[in-house]
């Protein structure tokens, strides 16, 4: 790879857990960064240690270590830990641009540990990024530059698609994209359960109803017809599947998730103001 491909100049990763890996092995498999243009520190753990094992890319102990050559931050540690940060990461991250993946911790927030950053950037990712499938939604504190937004491009792009929204909209990101891979693992196991109870094997049902969703979802994103179209392509009138949607439409499903994503926005605006 020529010096000209690498599209993010120097990053620094502050975590190494499963997200920031991800991110890792997405820019590495795209060839949009090389192992020397990546460094991570790491907490107590060995999670830093175990990944520049894994790909070659460097491993410090010090913060001043780690961002001397940086030109980004991507901030990858617990959310918890973001008020126990070293003192120090204001000046040694002056001039550089931070990109934040803790979830709840507003651009404002983040500004009182980065006050002299050159921008701030805050995303939420899913856990599909963790194969390249995920989408994430993401915001800045002010207009990015040419330079900054290839830089979000490509840190993001690691993990999946992105769509670029208003602060005051990641709370919904959070509930429908962040937590969504849960709802939708939850009727994954639905659907095998309802499998069983209609006689198929634990084994069989569980192969029929994730293969079900993932060619479902292949078929939405190929296709310009919506959600409801499709639907109805698979619904013949008084057939099986119009029976089992007059069940889920007597059960208020759509009003069911509609509350599911709006309690899990509110517990993210609560989240927000800790």
């Amino acid at each position: 790879m020529t010096r000209e491909s690498v599209q993010t100049g120097k990053l620094a990763f502050l975590g190494a857990g499963r997200m920031a890996s991800a991110m890792v092995d997405g820019l590495l498999a795209k060839k949009t960064a090389r192992p020397a243009d990546i460094a991570c520190i790491g907490g107590e753990d060995d999670t830093a240690k175990v990944l520049a094992a894994r790909t070659g890319i460097a491993v410090h102990t010090d913060l001043a270590a780690l961002l001397k050559n940086a030109d980004a931050l991507v901030l990858a540690c617990k959310p918890q830990q973001l008020a126990g940060l070293d003192a120090r990461l204001a000046e040694l991250t002056a001039g550089k641009i931070v990109l934040s993946i803790l979830a709840g911790k507003r651009l404002a927030r983040l500004a009182q540990t980065f006050p002299h950053a050159r921008n701030l950037v805050r995303a939420m990712p899913n856990t599909p990024g963790q194969i390249g499938a995920g989408i994430t939604g993401w915001c800045a504190l002010k207009p990015l530059s040419e330079a900054d937004r290839a830089i979000v491009n490509t840190v993001l792009g690691a993990l999946g698609k992105m769509v670029e929204v208003g602060e005051a909209q990641l709370d919904a990101v959070t509930a429908l994209s962040g937590s969504g891979p849960a709802y939708v693992f939850e009727f994954a196991a639905a659907l095998r359960d309802a499998g069983e109870a209609a006689g198929l094997s634990r084994a069989a049902s569980y192969q029929l109803a994730v293969e079900t969703i993932l060619g479902s979802a292949k078929l939405m994103a190929q296709s310009d017809a919506e959600a409801e179209e499709l639907r109805n392509q698979v619904t013949s009138p008084n057939g099986t599947t119009f029976a089992g949607l007059k069940r889920m439409e007597a059960r208020d499903f759509r009003g069911l998730i509609k509350d599911t994503v709006l309690a899990a926005k509110t517990r993210s605006e609560e989240l927000s103001k800790e």
